[in-house]
């Protein structure tokens, strides 16, 4: 995506995403709030504050999670902790 092209979306001009983008100036937290749904990705991705990229879809899919019931979410645990052992079992064995 070019800087006019998120300029475009952000409601500025190309100029500021460049200052953006070489540190010169801070969006505001609701323009860094923007770009990160339009780049889906977390806001703290977006801000250096995590390695972990994280996008929409796997946001969107926690949050289900977290409106499940305390037993429905402890199932979803489980079969991801068994999941997720298992993978790591096969990379060992490989």
């Amino acid at each position: 995506m070019s800087q006019e092209e998120m300029a475009a979306m952000l409601g500025t001009k190309g100029p500021a995403i460049g200052r953006y983008e070489r540190d010169e100036m801070k969006p505001s937290i609701e323009a860094a709030s923007k770009m990160a749904k339009i780049l889906e990705v977390s806001l703290d991705w977006l801000v250096g504050n995590t390695d972990v990229e994280l996008d929409t879809a796997t946001l969107n899919r926690i949050q289900d999670i977290n409106k499940l019931s305390p037993k429905d979410k402890e199932l979803v645990y489980e079969f991801l902790d068994s999941f997720i052992a298992n993978r790591k079992i096969k990379n060992v064995l490989q």
